[in-house]
């Protein structure tokens, strides 16, 4: 839910904006959303003790020269009683920006080590299917096969041994 709320934010942020301005705003909100990780910086912000006003004026001290536009959007989340979202505005308007650059950012997942020319040869591959700049990190993990996904494009593609074994099993019993 508070994503989808964040994605009308961010849509609001954008519209009219250029790269520039969108990105200057995107990194104060980013040095803010930091401050989420903080236990005692959550406890201040769902303190019932302390007033909206009070949260806002917190936040704001928090930014370093904000500029007329981003101190109105704090103020309006503020009011709002929306400035916990501000960790979700900030993904999202990251992800608005690599839209805006055609740049994502992906994962891939596999059970070992690849090398970094191999990483480099599926990023170049990706690039030219989808016309983007892509730049894969890998995830060493449990995965019995490779998985790579790009989260800004909605791609996943995976190819697992567990489900080309079954596939292959299936397709030898219609066989017989």
């Amino acid at each position: 839910m508070k994503d989808l709320v964040a994605k009308r934010y961010v849509k609001a942020l954008v519209d009219g904006r250029d790269l520039n301005s969108v990105a200057l705003i995107s990194e104060k909100l980013n040095e803010v959303s930091k401050a989420f990780k903080s236990d005692k910086f959550n406890s201040i912000l769902s303190s019932s003790d302390i007033n909206e006003v009070e949260k806002t004026k917190f936040i704001l001290s928090m930014i370093d020269k904000a500029d007329k536009s981003l101190e109105n959007f704090i103020k309006l989340l503020g009011e709002k009683r929306r400035l916990n979202i501000i960790p979700e505005i900030a993904f999202e308007l990251q992800t608005q920006i690599a839209k805006m650059n055609s740049s994502y950012v992906g994962t891939i997942y596999t059970n070992k080590e690849l090398s970094n020319s191999y990483i480099s040869s599926i990023e170049e591959q990706f690039s030219k299917k989808f016309n983007v700049k892509l730049s894969l990190s890998q995830n060493v993990c449990d995965y019995d096969g490779i998985k790579v996904d790009i989260d800004g494009l909605g791609v996943e593609i995976s190819f697992s041994k567990d489900r080309l074994r079954t596939q292959l099993i299936n397709h030898i019993l219609k066989a017989v």
